[in-house]
């Protein structure tokens, strides 16, 4: 078989790939919403239709999200990323705590033989903000946001690239698993919060056995606190 000219990349490929870019580099951060549609065609000096249609392609791959009355928002950094989160929402929840625990535990394994100082440093102040944040009870969001921060920075601090790469794909899905176990009950939140401290311990310590433990119980708590939440709403249906 012959080989064929190349086409020209029409003007909306362009755009994408421009888009796309800016996406993938952080430029534009996950969940943070992109400029309005006059601002890039200004920038971009190409029509309004041509925008629209290179956002429209974004939001099909599903790097991009459209909100209705909103605005568009960054919802995967690759289109990988977006895959594999489609993938993720068909699974349910207990699946998704397999696969959290699965790659956090190798992270924390990773973490605690090749942790710097500069890790550490991290580490501790991730966890010293997750706990302010746990204090106020009244912002769910300040918590949530703390909390995936603390884990990306366990996960970081593994020095696996791809490791790091999957849990960044992954890290829509992992929020929503991380809001479910948020109002459960009090001893069970105590025991999350002590497996967070038991985390960051044992990586100082360079104790990757323990590393994982700390990991498994973390898991295994949370997944007893979706667990009740997911009881409570259907007696809440019940009794509807």
């Amino acid at each position: 078989m012959g080989l064929k000219k190349a086409m020209r990349s029409s003007l909306v490929d362009q755009v994408v790939k421009q888009l796309a870019s800016l996406i993938e580099s952080g430029q534009w951060p996950l969940n943070e919403k992109i400029p309005p549609e006059p601002e890039l065609v200004e920038q971009l000096g190409v029509s309004r239709n041509t925008i629209r249609e290179a956002v429209r392609a974004l939001i099909h791959t599903g790097m991009l999200e459209a909100r209705q009355g909103d605005g568009t928002y960054v919802r995967s950094q690759t289109d990988f990323g977006a895959a594999m989160e489609r993938r993720l929402q068909k699974s349910d929840l207990l699946e998704i705590m397999e696969v959290r625990s699965c790659l956090e535990r190798e992270a924390a394994r990773l973490a605690s033989l090749r942790r710097t100082s500069e890790d550490i440093e991290l580490l501790r102040d991730r966890l010293a903000k997750r706990d302010d944040a746990l204090k106020k009870s009244d912002n769910l969001q300040e918590h949530v946001k703390a909390d995936i921060e603390f884990h990306h920075t366990v996960v970081r601090a593994s020095h696996n690239s791809v490791l790091i790469d999957l849990y960044q794909h992954m890290s829509n899905t992992i929020q929503t698993s991380i809001i479910s176990t948020m109002n459960g009950d009090a001893d069970l939140a105590e025991k999350n919060t002590n497996a967070h401290h038991q985390l960051v311990e044992a990586i100082i310590n360079e104790d990757p056995e323990a590393a994982e433990e700390a990991v498994r119980a973390n898991i295994e708590i949370a997944s007893q606190i979706a667990l009740l939440q997911e009881n409570r709403k259907e007696d809440e249906h019940e009794r509807k």
